[in-house]
């Protein structure tokens, strides 16, 4: 037996490489002779093209009544064309490795193409006929009706649906849009019919009030010669873009538990309005949101997560509501997690200590840093593929922001310092002024949350 001692060769450890400059990706800006606004976007080897389309028909434009119309609408453009049913449609998407998905916000309807580039102009001749001439077939909106309904359902059961349900309840007056289940309730979906889905699309499918986004390998495309003969095909009456109504919201300090019984966990939903991208200080209010609660290692995660045990993940984002240029548009800013039922009151005390102790001392250099390294640094893996910089470009265009914007705010976020973030983080989660959602066993959590003092606390069952 040897008494020799093994040895192991190491080899040298890697060295990071210069860092490549880089920005979000500038889009070109034109238009098609049907009034189609087009922005396009060359991205060298991205051989999956993505097409985004924003579509102006704002859910504050569904009929008294008929709230989920869009999103019944917007579902049902993959029911086949005026030449083709459903299964022929699917068929012809499949064969052009094309997928197609539709959905609706307030802002409008999103339409999503992605074809590869090879396939393009058979990919952008199905989008454009379901746009043009969608078959809305009566058996099928039936069938999407009833499913959608089958949804409610469930969403009942889901306690993230029901805490957001009823804080945006609270937060917005009944006749705001905004106070609504953007889907609809099954009081207004059960009403929708082929004849109203048709009267919708009408009345708010247009090219002239539309953006198509286009981001990919356009290498040997003719791209405006190809959107004549695709998406130039989509003739409606020309119209005037829609205007957003003002987001206004009563946010003071309030308490909303939603009784389930018997629950062993309460989800918490906190909330209020605060600045939208238009405002100066949305880059520095997403750079202390982060820091609050945006990853594993933010305030709120180290305290009721690793100190306290409280919660698998508390967050805190900022979410866009309806946004204009003249400024009267705002975010949601919230906090969003779970905690088990006994820990219910101990996790709120402790996060309103957090806001406290952050309004009174501020945000360290070392969070600011870590944050802004994440944020930026992570950018150019965000935007790798064609999918998420078209996303970005269409959501630009929802909510009438300029082309360059996202490009400006990682120029902004890399030199923002921690006095300038900690002031807007302060002034987007203030303790007095915060909507608090409790979705959990009512007899348990409210008495103990009704004696820390955090506002009128207030039940409800359904």
């Amino acid at each position: 037996m040897s008494d020799a001692t093994p040895t192991m060769t190491f080899h040298p450890q890697p060295t990071p490489g210069t860092p490549t400059p880089w920005a979000f990706p500038a889009p070109e800006r034109g238009a098609i002779g049907n009034g189609l606004t087009v922005l396009r976007c060359h991205r060298p080897g991205q051989q999956l093209v993505a097409v985004d389309i924003h579509v102006d028909a704002l859910l504050a434009l569904e009929p008294d009544g008929l709230d989920g119309i869009a999103n019944i609408l917007a579902r049902a453009l993959n029911e086949g064309t005026d030449t083709m049913d459903a299964e022929q449609f699917a068929g012809e998407l499949e064969r052009a490795g094309a997928t197609l998905d539709a959905h609706a916000d307030h802002p409008g309807i999103r339409v999503s193409l992605e074809v590869p580039a090879s396939r393009l102009e058979r990919g952008l001749t199905l989008l454009a006929d379901a746009l043009r001439a969608p078959r809305l077939p009566e058996d099928e909106i039936e069938r999407l009706v009833a499913n959608r309904l089958d949804e409610i359902v469930h969403e009942q059961a889901n306690p993230g649906r029901r805490a957001a349900k009823a804080l945006y309840a609270s937060l917005f007056d009944d006749a705001d849009r905004l106070s609504r289940a953007r889907s609809g309730t099954a009081d207004t979906v059960k009403n929708i019919t082929r004849a109203a889905v048709k009267d919708f699309y009408d009345a708010h499918i247009r090219p002239s009030t539309a953006t198509a986004v286009v981001v990919g390998d356009l290498t040997g495309i003719d791209l405006t010669a190809l959107l004549e003969a695709t998406l130039g095909t989509w003739t409606a009456a020309p119209a005037t873009p829609n205007t957003h109504a003002p987001v206004t919201a009563d946010d003071h300090g309030r308490v909303i538990v939603v009784d389930r019984p018997g629950s062993v966990q309460t989800q918490l939903l906190i909330g209020r309005i605060g600045p939208d991208r238009h405002d100066p200080a949305w880059p520095a209010q997403l750079l202390g949101t982060y820091c609050l609660g945006g990853t594993l290692t933010s305030r709120l995660d180290r305290v009721l997560r690793e100190e306290k045990g409280y919660t698998y993940g508390v967050r805190s984002f900022a979410q866009p509501l309806r946004s204009a240029a003249d400024g009267s548009g705002r975010a949601l800013l919230a906090i969003s997690g779970s905690v088990d039922t006994a820990s219910t009151a101990p996790a709120l005390a402790d996060t309103w200590t957090i806001l406290r102790t952050l309004a009174a001392e501020g945000l360290t250099d070392a969070e600011r840093d870590e944050a802004v390294q994440y944020l930026v640094g992570v950018a150019p893996l965000k935007y790798e593929t064609a999918g998420s910089v078209a996303g970005t470009l269409a959501d630009q265009v929802e909510q009438n922001l300029p082309d360059g914007y996202q490009a400006e705010v990682y120029r902004q976020l890399a030199a923002l310092d921690t006095a300038t973030a900690t002031e807007a983080v302060v002034a987007a989660f203030p303790p007095d002024r915060l909507v608090t959602v409790l979705v959990g066993d009512a007899s348990v959590i409210a008495d103990p949350i009704r004696e820390l003092g955090i506002g009128e606390v207030t039940v409800i069952t359904t």
